[in-house]
């Protein structure tokens, strides 16, 4: 049991050490919030808010988080008693959508709590598998012959299952070239909505490649025609945007909308609800795996954390924090073993340290709500 005293939001810009581009657009650097959560005893634990800079990914955005976070759902928590983190969420509940607001909350309390009781948060939360598999995640580049290097590097490094960003410009023959140089490598298609039915016959052409997956090829609000499209297609459709809870994970189950979900802490609401969307693909045989937001250290934790659940058993977008960062805000960096993987740590909580100093260096507006 716990009480929360305050909820401090910092917003801090982290360049990107290489562009990352999506069917959406291109990234340079990103606008992270931070959350910290302080208890009556003065424990701390830390969150972040993972949405992008702008409504493209996703309905919000940093700014719209800003106050949703500050102005109500903080307001909902601070001053409140907890038997557990994870009625966090249902403090929270009455205001509609705002997920990634309210995972930043949320996930802080889970830090919060696991520091209290002195075990690592991944045990915490029930994990299994201390060491997890890891994928990349790479952006549509300015060439095939870029995007190459690329993934060569990143083979090198280890990684076990490559994801590249298609797009109605830059699918078959990219894929194809992929195939030609590197094989019967792990490779998936993340095309972030940007196909419809009407081009059901492109998407048909991608079989040909033995792709892991192709990841959300229709709106990001669809279930049904992924449904229809799943039955024309032998690769598997992996869902990402329309689930944001167990009830979605349920209905794309039942309808045969895809065969594999990327879930995404911040998309769901945080710990309590991807527990929750984990058991319902777990106990229907439906595999997930753990997607990225391109986020700091402290997000990056807390997806490491979380990927240690049964349920998890294909490689994620959980990578070395020099993949995106010059200087992370964490110590120890987030490292990928030579054999592709990540060893979730057994310190207290997200089991790293904050480095605070390169917060204050980085912040670019900072704001506490107390009871």
């Amino acid at each position: 049991m716990f009480k929360i005293k305050s909820v401090e939001l910092t917003e801090i810009n982290l360049p990107l050490v290489h562009f990352f581009e999506t069917s959406f657009g291109r990234t340079y650097e990103r606008r992270i919030i931070l959350v910290r959560v302080e208890d009556a005893d003065g424990a701390e634990g830390w969150g972040e808010i993972t949405c992008g800079e702008e409504p493209g990914y996703s309905d919000e955005w940093t700014d719209s988080a800003w106050v949703t976070a500050e102005k109500i759902l903080a307001p909902m928590v601070v001053g409140k008693e907890v038997e557990r983190a994870a009625d966090v969420w249902n403090l929270m509940k009455w205001a509609r959508g705002h997920r990634m607001a309210k995972s930043g909350i949320e996930t802080a309390c889970w830090d919060l709590e696991a520091k209290k009781l002195g075990v690592s948060l991944w045990r915490h939360l029930g994990g299994v598998n201390r060491e997890i598999d890891c994928g990349v995640s790479i952006g549509i580049q300015d060439s095939v012959a870029q995007l190459l290097d690329k993934i060569r590097v990143e083979l090198e490094a280890g990684y076990k299952r490559i994801k590249i960003k298609i797009s109605p410009r830059w699918d078959y023959d990219v894929i194809k070239a992929v195939r030609a140089e590197f094989g019967d490598i792990l490779l998936m298609g993340d095309a972030n909505s940007a196909y419809t039915l009407a081009d059901i016959d492109k998407l048909k052409s991608l079989d040909e490649f033995g792709l892991m997956m192709l990841e959300q090829p229709l709106p990001y609000d669809d279930i049904i025609d992924h449904a229809k499209l799943q039955a024309q297609i032998s690769t598997p459709i992996c869902l990402d945007e329309p689930i944001k809870s167990p009830e979605d994970a349920r209905k794309a189950i039942e309808l045969g909308s895809g065969k594999i979900i990327n879930l995404k802490n911040g998309r769901v609401g945080g710990h309590t609800q991807s527990k929750l969307v984990e058991k319902v693909c777990r106990e229907a045989g439906m595999p997930v795996w753990c997607g990225g937001m391109l986020e700091s250290g402290i997000g990056r934790a807390h997806n490491i954390a979380i990927s240690t659940l049964a349920g998890y058993t294909m490689p994620g977008d959980v990578s070395a924090s020099k993949r995106y960062w010059h200087e992370d805000i964490i110590e120890p960096a987030v490292e990928v073993s030579a054999q592709g993987t990540i060893t979730a740590p057994d310190g207290p909580g997200i089991g790293f340290e904050v480095k605070r100093d390169r917060i204050e260096k980085i912040t670019q507006r900072r704001v506490s709500i107390s009871a």
